[in-house]
């Protein structure tokens, strides 16, 4: 399916690298205008070598003023907007509950919620101004599944879904859809880290611990950070017209976190 959003104003937070940067030069090979915002600041320096097509901005979303600042540069550059990407969001702690401090928790909270609540908050007057956009809230599937030893960013993950169902019903009648992303397991730098991580706080390797999760996936597979860009593309474009409010995982059916190893 060839999707056409030629001169279509999009915003992707946390677009210099991974998932956001992905869909960021999916949107732009479709005919976008693409801004993104980033925190770090390797990923802004490559995204503005590599991708001159791009509209780069330095801002962290969980700091209103810095928000406001990347709203000012879209509408400096972009004259508006139609397609908002909330994709900004931290890992947060491998830890047991009670071992996770209150700036982990804060933090994580700050950047995961926080952050897509300010986004959408400086998206909407522009969106309903001309009775027309997208909102597309990146969640998780440890936002429908709790998440062992990551109970900040499984909460906020949860707490994605339900900011994107109150803004369904309240955007509705003003032609503006929102809907949310579950990705999987993702096959990328943050979701191998993330992994080695839960695989050391159980005294394995990546190697070893992958199985184990990948059991739990019905179709065995990890995702490509390529299918988040793809199912961002297909929700943005005239092709999901009349799909809103809904939570759309991307995961290859991740069914839980406690299934058994199978010995075959």
């Amino acid at each position: 399916m060839i999707v056409d959003l030629t001169d279509k104003r999009v915003a992707i937070t946390a677009g210099g690298a991974g998932i956001g940067r992905v869909a960021a030069e999916r949107f732009a090979d479709a005919g976008a205008r693409v801004a993104v915002c980033d925190v770090e600041e390797a990923a802004l320096a490559d995204c503005r070598e590599h991708e001159p097509r791009m509209l780069v901005v330095k801002a962290d979303v969980a700091d209103p003023r810095q928000v406001d600042h990347f709203y000012d540069e879209i509408g400096r550059h972009l004259g508006g907007l139609d397609v908002l990407i909330n994709n900004a969001g931290i890992s947060g702690p491998t830890k047991r509950v009670e071992d996770i401090t209150d700036e982990e928790w804060n933090r994580t909270l700050a950047v995961n919620i926080t952050g897509q609540f300010y986004m959408a908050r400086g998206a909407v007057p522009l969106l309903k101004a001309q009775r027309s956009g997208v909102i597309i809230n990146i969640s998780s599937v440890a936002g429908r599944l709790g998440m062992p030893l990551r109970a900040p960013y499984s909460t906020t993950k949860y707490a994605v879904r339900g900011l994107t169902d109150v803004l369904a019903v309240e955007l509705g009648e003003f032609n503006i859809r929102v809907n949310a992303i579950l990705p999987g397991l993702i096959d990328g730098p943050r979701g191998r880290r993330v992994m080695t991580e839960q695989a050391s706080s159980r005294g394995l390797s990546f190697e070893q611990y992958l199985p184990s999760v990948l059991h739990n996936i019905s179709m065995h597979t990890m995702i490509g950070m390529d299918e988040i860009a793809d199912m961002a593309l297909f929700l943005a474009s005239d092709s999901g017209r009349h799909i809103t409010g809904q939570s759309i995982s991307v995961c290859g059916n991740f069914e839980t976190y406690r299934a058994p190893l199978q010995n075959s």
